[in-house]
């Protein structure tokens, strides 16, 4: 369990959504000497036309400790099978024990409203887990002197798209990763097996184009090459400073 006082968790739903969505902002804290964290609800075991549940998951699992490694981070999965990711009791516990030892002050997590539920129900289980795992009877496992709630932001929704009318969300926060680009593809290509599945079916590395094409959009935004794209959480007891923005 850390103690440290800068510690980033970004929670995802699947391997290779850090990467994609917040990849640069991981490297940007990391490189100011956080303790940089990547996390998945679920093991990725829908990953693969050809290999069985159990193979693919363990391929998804040992490129998710590659692409962490590569910029310093640690990797973690709560194991939950693809496409069955659930707000439930059991799941929100391993959630909030998550927190618990890692005891981040710093959170990034899916939106609220994204293309697929796994996506959604990640959501739910970060916002439980980042209001939670410093109540002292949440958790059964130690916490860390001076545990509170974190900051919470929300990367985008994938292509930066509302699913359900269309339309592009207006983030709160938008961080140039343009010095960070080249680290980010090398992050996302030690996700091998989802991108030579893309180089077969599309005939190009449409893995790591589309990250870069949405990277670009996003950066458009603020006038640079390349940026992420953030809205922060301000409910309730959270904190309301937007720390990406004071930090990066």
């Amino acid at each position: 369990m850390s103690d440290a006082k800068n510690v980033v968790l970004c929670f995802m739903a699947h391997p290779d959504d850090a990467e994609i969505l917040c990849g640069g902002v991981l490297i940007r804290l990391g490189q100011l000497g956080w303790e940089v964290h990547i996390a998945t609800a679920a093991n990725g075991d829908c990953g693969s036309e050809n290999l069985s549940r159990a193979e693919i998951a363990a391929v998804r699992q040992t490129e998710g400790i590659a692409a962490a490694q590569s910029i310093g981070a640690t990797y973690h999965t709560l194991g939950e099978p693809d496409v069955n990711v659930a707000f439930d009791q059991a799941t929100n516990r391993k959630a909030i024990d998550l927190f618990r030892q890692i005891n981040p002050t710093l959170v990034i997590t899916h939106p609220r409203e994204d293309y697929m539920l796994d996506h959604e129900q990640t959501h739910l289980l970060a916002r439980s887990a980042a209001f939670s795992f410093p109540i002292p009877n949440a958790s059964s496992l130690p916490r860390a002197t001076g545990a509170h709630i974190p900051h919470l932001y929300y990367a985008d929704p994938v292509e930066g798209k509302n699913p359900y009318n269309g339309q592009m969300v207006t983030p709160t926060t938008v961080i140039d990763v343009s010095a960070q680009i080249d680290q980010k593809a090398e992050m996302l290509a030690c996700h091998a097996s989802q991108r030579d599945w893309l180089r077969a079916h599309h005939g190009m590395d449409e893995y790591l184009d589309a990250m870069k094409r949405f990277s670009a959009h996003r950066g458009s935004l603020i006038g640079v090459e390349y940026a992420e794209a953030f809205r922060q959480h301000l409910g309730h007891a959270f904190p309301e400073n937007d720390l990406l923005a004071e930090l990066l």
